[in-house]
């Protein structure tokens, strides 16, 4: 082989290596997601713990996420460490999830769910920022990496799913804690990035970032869209299995929604509207999403409707990482992921622990609220639509 065609093809492989090991990790990472969102709950529930103490430790991640996550995300870019800080994070979630499997009383949950959370957190902020900072660098698109995370919540579902049917529902945590290591072993695949493309670049000041009503636009809009699937995270598989469905259906359930997410993560270099424009149709149709489950919808109609999460959930994400790679400096992406992850974590919190009560009052009718919440964040990208249009940071589109 001439020397001079050695250079290019090591050129294509550095970006192949990054995204097949990003795509590994992203795949761990939501594979821990796919078995703890959906089961975690009815672990909570099968060790005697009561629908307002679930309520409550459901709640705690989305508290450290305003309250810790700003920190560590914060920390990992000022040491310019995002690799070495996932990796911390990644080994600390799994000791964490085998300590909460020994514990079954709610305080005792409560307190290690806590000291978990504050690392578990920030796990996805700083693996966005990790990914942008790729994106830009090699030319790659964002959706394409984060399909794989998708697919491997899937799969993280539906193994729990057959399980359930086959082992006692306290014995889930022992599969989560299992998912929990394979991500820590994930996490040291990972190359160390390069981040010439961004030296003698300064952090954007926090004043700065938290001072500008685009960004403020953006986090706010896609935290009060995000959150409204509170009540669905916390007690749709509850609720599910009260009406008589199996795991196996329950898991189904959720897969569909995530096979329509993954769909549109692969269809996304191919999108053409302005990312601004996806938000809002994707708050709109949480909007129509949530809506429908108020009314108890058949497992028919519910199907079809579990299929809108690909525009709740990862249109809204998709245009929300096109909306930040374009408006904030690269070498701020990870604080900019921290205080997007922090509006999140506030809007959420409350959100969990209003659905805590409310769901045991109102039932369904819980999704009411979860409606209006999508709605004001529709109308907030909408009108701040014109205001982050045009600030163009980075060269990669991150769409």
């Amino acid at each position: 082989m001439p020397p001079e065609s050695v250079i290019p093809m090591q050129a294509q492989a550095t970006p192949k290596r990054f995204a097949a090991r990003l795509a590994l990790f992203y795949g761990a990472q939501f594979g821990l997601i796919g078995t703890h969102l959906p089961f975690f709950p009815m672990w909570l529930k099968a060790v005697g713990i009561d629908a307002s103490w679930i309520g409550i430790i459901t709640a705690v991640p989305a508290v450290t996420r305003f309250t810790m996550l700003p920190v560590v995300t914060g920390f990992a870019e000022r040491r310019n460490s995002l690799r070495g800080t996932m990796v911390l994070t990644a080994f600390a979630v799994a000791l964490g999830f085998f300590i909460i499997g020994t514990q079954h009383e709610p305080l005792l949950v409560f307190i290690f769910y806590v000291a978990l959370a504050c690392m578990w957190t920030p796990m996805v902020p700083l693996t966005d920022a990790y990914a942008l900072r790729g994106v830009a660098r090699y030319g790659l698109n964002y959706g394409p990496l984060r399909l794989w995370g998708s697919i491997a919540f899937v799969v993280g579902a539906l193994v729990c799913g057959l399980l359930v049917d086959l082992i006692a529902p306290r014995h889930l945590i022992w599969v989560i804690a299992a998912m929990a290591g394979l991500g820590a072993v994930a996490s040291l695949t990972l190359q160390r990035l390069d981040t010439r493309s961004t030296a003698g670049a300064q952090p954007v000041r926090t004043g700065a970032l938290l001072g500008d009503p685009g960004f403020l636009a953006i986090i706010f809009a896609a935290a009060l869209i995000q959150g409204s699937h509170a009540a669905y995270y916390t007690f749709a598989s509850i609720s599910w299995q009260g009406e008589g469905l199996g795991g196996l259906t329950i898991a189904g359930l959720w897969v569909l929604g995530v096979v329509a997410e993954i769909a549109v993560f692969a269809l996304s270099p191919r999108f053409t509207l302005r990312p601004s424009l996806l938000v809002v149709i994707g708050g709109v149709s949480a909007v129509v999403r949530w809506l429908i489950t108020a009314q108890e919808p058949s497992l028919a109609v519910l199907s079809l409707v579990q299929l809108a999460h690909g525009f709740t959930y990862g249109l809204t994400q998709v245009g929300t990482m096109g909306l930040l790679v374009r408006h904030v400096p690269l070498s701020s992406m990870a604080t900019a992921q921290g205080y997007l992850a922090a509006c999140s974590g506030i809007v959420t919190s409350i959100a969990s622990i209003l659905c805590g009560a409310a769901y045991a009052q109102y039932g369904q009718r819980v999704y009411l609220g979860m409606a209006a919440m999508a709605a004001v964040g529709s109308v907030v990208m909408w009108l701040a639509r014109c205001r982050v249009a045009n600030h163009p940071h980075n060269s990669a589109s991150g769409g």
